[in-house]
């Protein structure tokens, strides 16, 4: 199975815990990553940097690890929840790999896409198409995204996207997402290790969610959690694949056309090989899989490499994340049998109480 990787393959150096000859720097620098951040949280404690409030509910999704918890499809399942009881929701964000230069950006009114992934970063863009009637807006300084908001579009509940460790913004509510089976990666800080956060952070959270749920090893971290955050609620969910779109035919087919078909695969997003491994899941066989670093900005150069693949291993399709697709669908044009697969968070049956506690917060305020 060929591939090629545009980056370092931090998601195996994320999970290693022996010893190689690069681990020394990478321990310093991850020391000094800690040491910084625990100045932070001193500077917010000692009430030297000071937090700024919204007027209105405040839910954040986030994560303590560097991508791979499916926050999008948690967010846009989270949106859509608050839109179905009449609640006025704004998604706000960083846009992280967008090249806007402006204080706000309005990426969506509820009713219009008003910016492509190049200015808004291909997240913002995905939860504008995945919940059309809710509005997103970003900002690298999320209460102006909010203060926006609330004054253009009356909104009131607000969803944080990303946003555990943007503690200038205060919230009501900090729901932690982690992969149920892989939660800590080795356990070390960047860049060591995938944690963002010391992992005594996580006794900031209100809610833990474990994606990707599944019972031979999402049992484990279910244990960690009961065991050190007893009073802190735990819920199941899982990404499940929903549907394969290809959108140069405008056509729409179940995941099981994957099955027994060959296809050439690739992913820019923070564990592709997760990607992977769910087209095996399905059936499909990957016979070249690509990988490229989180958010990366696809070049025509890497699609016309990418049909030549598909060429020389005889694959019937070409197959990426919806994610990537938000990137690459405007500079694709030449080849009909490009595919990407679209995922479905949901929580497990009888684990729908997390809406019960986020209504319930929201009333109570």
């Amino acid at each position: 199975m060929g591939r090629f990787l545009h980056r370092t393959d931090w998601s195996s150096i994320h999970r290693e815990k022996s010893l190689k000859f690069y681990t020394p720097a990478l321990a310093f620098f991850s020391w000094l990553y800690g040491f910084v951040q625990r100045l932070r949280y001193a500077a917010y404690g000692l009430g030297i940097l000071k937090k700024k409030s919204l007027p209105g509910f405040v839910v954040s999704v986030g994560n303590l690890t560097v991508g791979g918890t499916g926050k999008t499809p948690a967010v846009a399942a989270l949106a859509k929840w608050a839109l179905s009881e009449k609640i006025e929701v704004c998604i706000i964000s960083r846009g992280y790999g967008g090249q806007y230069k402006s204080r706000v950006l309005e990426v969506s009114d509820g009713q219009r896409i008003l910016a492509d992934s190049r200015l808004a970063g291909d997240e913002p863009v995905l939860l504008a198409r995945k919940v059309s009637r809710s509005s997103v807006v970003l900002s690298k300084e999320r209460y102006l995204a909010g203060m926006y908001a609330h004054q253009k579009f009356g909104s009131d509940f607000f969803i944080i996207d990303d946003g555990f460790q943007h503690i200038q913004l205060a919230r009501d509510l900090n729901l932690v997402l982690m992969d149920a089976v892989h939660p800590f990666g080795n356990g070390h800080l960047l860049p060591r290790g995938p944690l963002r956060e010391p992992m005594d952070q996580l006794a900031r959270a209100d809610a833990f969610i474990l994606t990707r749920f599944k019972h031979d090893g999402g049992d484990r971290t279910l244990v960690f959690l009961k065991e050190n955050y007893p009073n802190t609620p735990a819920f199941c969910a899982d990404h499940a694949p929903d549907r394969v779109v290809f959108p140069l035919l405008d056509q729409v087919d179940s995941p099981h056309v994957l099955n027994e078909k060959r296809v050439v695969a690739f992913a820019g997003i923070g564990d592709p090989e997760s990607f992977q491994e769910t087209l095996v899941s399905l059936g499909a066989e990957v016979v070249a899989f690509c990988g490229f670093k989180d958010h990366y900005a696809y070049k025509k150069d890497d699609l016309d490499r990418l049909i030549r693949m598909k060429s020389q291993t005889d694959a019937q399709y070409i197959l990426t994340t919806e994610k990537d697709w938000m990137r690459i669908g405007s500079i694709w044009s030449e080849c009909l049998q490009i595919a990407y697969l679209c995922i479905q968070f949901s929580f497990l049956p009888g684990q729908e109480g997390v809406f019960r506690m986020i209504e319930n917060a929201y009333r109570k305020k």
